[in-house]
Formats: C-alpha cells, structure tokens, sequence
C-alpha cells in the first residue's frame, strides 16, 4: 500500500525528494508549494553551483532536516528551504 507521499509522487510528477534533490542540482526549477503558515508560494530555484553565486556556495555537505528541500532562491538571492510533502507543482527550466 502506498504512503500518502508515495501517493502524491506518484500522480503528480513530482520526483521522489532523492531524485529532486539530484536534478536541481543540474536544472532551475520553478517550484509551487504550501508554506508553514498555509499561504501558497512560488520560488524558482536550484542548487546548481554554476548558478549560485561562487561567494554563496555552500561551506559544508550538511544534510538537511528530513523532508526538507534546501535551495538557492534565484529570486531573493538567497538560500531558502521548503518542505517536500508541501509541494503542489513544479516545473523545470527545460520542460516550460
């Protein structure tokens, strides 16, 4: 039987968080998710290092708190991090 995350991954597109993790590492994706406080949000993003600013690269290999996708949002021009399980769509550069 499938968890409700598997179920949401599954119908919508959505990468597993590995698989997420691994492909923004190499594309900018324009990311619509829940936030904390229930408002919708929409961030386009990445965690390639030839995007990020070289003096905004990230210092250490810390992993992130489980369920969470860290990023670097091209927008605010800084790193930001949501929630995996919040996700309601995403879309990636090439794919628009």
């Amino acid at each position: 039987m499938l968890e409700e995350k598997d179920y949401k991954v599954a119908n919508c597109d959505i990468p597993s968080l590995p698989d997420l993790s691994e492909i923004l590492l190499e594309k900018v994706a324009i990311v619509t998710f829940k936030k904390l406080d229930g408002s919708n949000r929409v961030m386009t993003c990445t965690k390639s290092l030839n995007v990020i600013p070289k003096e905004h690269h990230p210092k250490t290999n810390k992993e992130p708190a489980p369920n969470t996708v860290n990023v670097w949002d091209l927008n605010a021009n800084g790193w930001r991090s949501f929630k995996y399980d919040r996700i309601n769509n995403i879309v990636f550069e090439d794919d628009k």
